[in-house]
């Protein structure tokens, strides 16, 4: 009878490789690798792949088509930015060039005076309106008619006639003391004076242009201290009238003031003002501004009479054909 082998007598193992039977031990064969399959051909971007998929029970998928920056010989995502910037530089340069041109049409108004619509800029125009009175015949500035539709009390029409025009002058005979200084820091260039009459030659009035040496700012400055401290309205602040002799404003002199208007105005260098009177020579203690004297309600002999309305008509009329001559006269040639 066999016995089994003792295998606690064995040598203990002391670390070395064992010994192989090289005609007993064998090696277990390796099995083939699986065939490699073939590559499935490429389709074109943007089609639909209803192969079905192992497992999905015969369910199509589909395949997105290939990103816009895809390359065909690396099969890498080219930097979107790489085409972006160049398109951002363009746009870059195309605004600093439209900055630059828009500066450039800024600047050139500027220099020119152009504001673009064919004329000159209100800076021009106000330097160019202080030597109108050189060149624009007395007929334009003080025409021999002018016609007031709606000008008179209640809105009846006036029609008055030019029967005088006094040479050009100073300033400083033409306005009391006390209006004198306060015109005086607009500075006085020259006076132009007209004296009118109305169709029933009762009422005279003096009309005058007073261009001064202000710049514009200057001149707002004048006509805000005007008409926010009531220079315009003060009775010791009335300009003189222009009395023509042989005519019935022969006696037209300061004691027959009895209404004005006073206007400073600062699109120009010019003051335009207005006094009226009665023709027959008749005085007049306290003179009225016209704003009061047209007020419905006045029951005052100027008031009575429109002579506040003669004032205040006469001096639009004139003002509105100084505007019309300064445009006409800044106009630039097409």
């Amino acid at each position: 009878m066999a016995t089994a082998p003792d295998h606690s007598a064995t040598t203990p193992y002391d670390g070395a490789a064992p010994h192989l039977n090289e005609t007993t031990t064998r090696l277990r064969p390796i099995p083939p690798a699986p065939p490699i399959p073939a590559p499935t051909p490429r389709r074109a971007a943007g089609t639909v792949d209803l192969t079905p998929v192992p497992g999905t029970a015969g369910r199509p998928f589909v395949r997105f088509a290939r990103p816009e920056h895809y390359d065909d010989s690396t099969t890498r995502l080219r930097p979107i930015g790489a085409r972006l910037r160049p398109r951002a530089a363009a746009a870059a340069a195309c605004l600093v060039l439209g900055l630059g041109l828009i500066g450039g049409a800024a600047t050139g108004t500027l220099l020119t005076g152009d504001d673009g619509d064919g004329t000159l800029s209100a800076q021009a125009a106000y330097r160019d309106a202080a030597e109108l009175w050189h060149g624009i015949p007395v007929d334009r500035l003080f025409p021999r008619t002018l016609n007031g539709e709606g000008a008179g009390p209640g809105g009846a029409d006036r029609t008055w006639t030019r029967i005088g025009v006094a040479p050009d002058s100073g300033c400083r005979t033409a306005f009391d003391p006390l209006l004198y200084k306060a015109l005086r820091p607009g500075g006085c260039q020259r006076l132009l004076r007209a004296t009118y009459t109305d169709a029933t030659q009762s009422n005279v009035t003096t009309v005058g242009l007073m261009f001064t040496s202000a710049d514009a700012e200057t001149a707002k400055a004048l006509r805000t201290r005007f008409t926010e401290d009531g220079l315009d309205r003060r009775p010791d602040l009335v300009p003189r009238p222009y009395a023509v002799p042989g005519t019935v404003a022969a006696d037209f002199d300061d004691p027959q003031r009895a209404s004005w208007s006073i206007n400073v105005l600062t699109d120009a260098p010019v003051v335009v003002y207005a006094v009226s009177g009665f023709a027959d020579g008749r005085t007049v203690a306290t003179p009225e501004p016209a704003a009061e004297a047209m007020k419905a309600g006045a029951t005052d002999a100027a008031a009575q009479a429109g002579l506040g309305h003669e004032a205040q008509g006469i001096a639009d009329r004139v003002e509105r054909g100084l505007r019309k001559a300064v445009q006409k006269s800044t106009e630039q040639p097409s």
